[in-house]
């Protein structure tokens, strides 16, 4: 079985947005709002009115300002939308700076090229958690969202249900590999010793079923190849193959810079039942048909993990993240989330989370029949930017565009973590 060790986290940023195969692409104008952020706009031949502000996932630095991926920004074009972005300022998890400086850019480009008729914000990834707080902020100048393959769970609820997965496997898999939780100086380094620890794991029965169980609490699909089939139902050992390609991508997170920006140690799992989370999951049958095969007491697994020595969060950045990186599940505009079914990075259980949290007025939850993080095709980005424009306009959801999306309902998030709302 292959294992993919994407452990660079410049890896994350590249895919953060699907890159079509290489086209002509309209030019981009590059500006400044200030003397550390930029702005960049992309013009069609006739505009319709509506701009679309695009806001681009993790990046370890700011980088050029893009208004979207190549292959999705032409045909966005070609469909009449004005495109503009800002590289925030800032690089790493910066949703902090990013809010303001895509407030700012509307302001920009309204002054550069005119009013436009209609703002829809539209982001991946990190993006769409920032077009989600732009979504739920009052007068941010947008009058629709939509947020594609995104931490739209927030970054308490997202990293809480990482260390899930990231805890199980140090516990259970590589106790002794030098693999840190939290407090992470290097992530890279540490994604490394993982890869390692998980390259080993899965030549066994036993191995490949414990780091099945920490992907199921981590919210790993059990699709993430966008070169594999959809696993049948009933293939667990497909499922576990599937749940390992995604693993250290998926759950070892980048978690350093936000560390840094909360000031501390913003996770925590003291508390939880890992009992309870599994039955939660809705995906005990997996792991117990796992274990099974390879000999082993999935319940004696599960009492380790309940006495186990467990992570306390810092107050102060819990606060921190609480007050920049968490969603309310308000949003003041109406909000499509967009996803593919087998997304092993951004977990699609936070789609399901947020849609119904926020219920179905607000947000309306669409998933393609893909696997992959960012891999939604053009057709899928615009035919649910015209659902949001539908939505503005007339006050009503219109039916999806038959034979774009899929009909799915992801399991449960187990970590979800809205503001003003009790941490599960």
């Amino acid at each position: 079985m292959e294992v993919r060790t994407m452990v660079s986290w410049l890896a994350l940023a590249a895919v953060s947005a699907h890159v079509a195969p290489a086209a002509a692409v309209a030019p981009t104008a590059v500006y400044s709002l200030d003397e550390r952020t930029r702005w960049a706009a992309a013009m069609p031949p006739r505009w319709n009115g509506t701009l679309l502000l695009y806001s681009r996932g993790y990046s370890p630095s700011p980088g050029k300002p893009e208004p979207g991926s190549p292959g999705q920004r032409q045909a966005l074009l070609d469909a009449g939308y004005a495109i503009a972005a800002s590289d925030y300022g800032s690089g790493g998890w910066a949703v902090e700076q990013a809010v303001p400086a895509q407030r700012r850019t509307i302001a920009a480009f309204a002054a550069r090229y005119g009013k436009p008729r209609r703002v829809i914000a539209w982001g991946s990834s990190m993006g769409g958690l920032v077009t989600t707080a732009l979504a739920e902020q009052p007068g941010s100048g947008i009058d629709g969202a939509l947020a594609v393959c995104a931490s739209i769970g927030g970054s308490l609820g997202m990293m809480n249900m990482a260390l899930n997965g990231a805890y199980a496997f140090r516990t259970l898999v590589a106790p002794n590999a030098g693999i840190q939780l939290v407090g992470i100086k290097d992530d890279r380094a540490n994604g490394q010793r993982v890869a390692g620890a998980l390259a080993e794991a899965v030549k066994s029965p036993g191995g490949r079923a414990r780091v099945a169980l920490a992907g199921v609490l981590a919210g790993i699909p059990s699709w993430t190849s966008p070169d594999n089939p959809r696993p049948a139902e009933s293939d667990f050992d497909a499922q576990a193959d599937e749940i390992s390609r995604s693993f250290v991508m998926g759950v070892f997170l980048p978690r350093s810079d936000q560390e840094q920006r909360a000031g501390g140690v913003f996770s925590w799992n003291d508390g939880v039942d890992y009992r309870q989370q599994l039955a939660a999951s809705g995906r005990r049958p997996l792991v117990e048909a796992l274990y099974r095969k390879a000999g082993l007491d999935l319940d004696r697994d599960l009492a380790t993990l309940n006495r186990g020595e467990r992570v306390r969060a810092a107050p102060a950045a819990v606060a921190y993240m609480r007050a920049h990186y968490a969603p309310n599940a308000r949003p003041l505009v109406p909000l499509v989330a967009l996803q593919t079914v087998g997304d092993g990075l951004t977990s699609p259980t936070m789609q399901r989370a947020y849609a119904d949290a926020a219920g179905a007025a607000r947000v309306r939850s669409l998933f393609v029949e893909r696997a992959g993080h960012c891999t939604a095709p053009a057709t899928a980005v615009l035919a649910a930017i015209r659902m949001v424009e539908a939505r503005v306009a007339t006050g009503r959801w219109s039916p999806p565009a038959p034979g774009v999306f899929t009909a799915y309902r992801p399991s449960p998030m187990l970590r979800s973590c809205f503001r003003n709302r009790r941490c599960s």
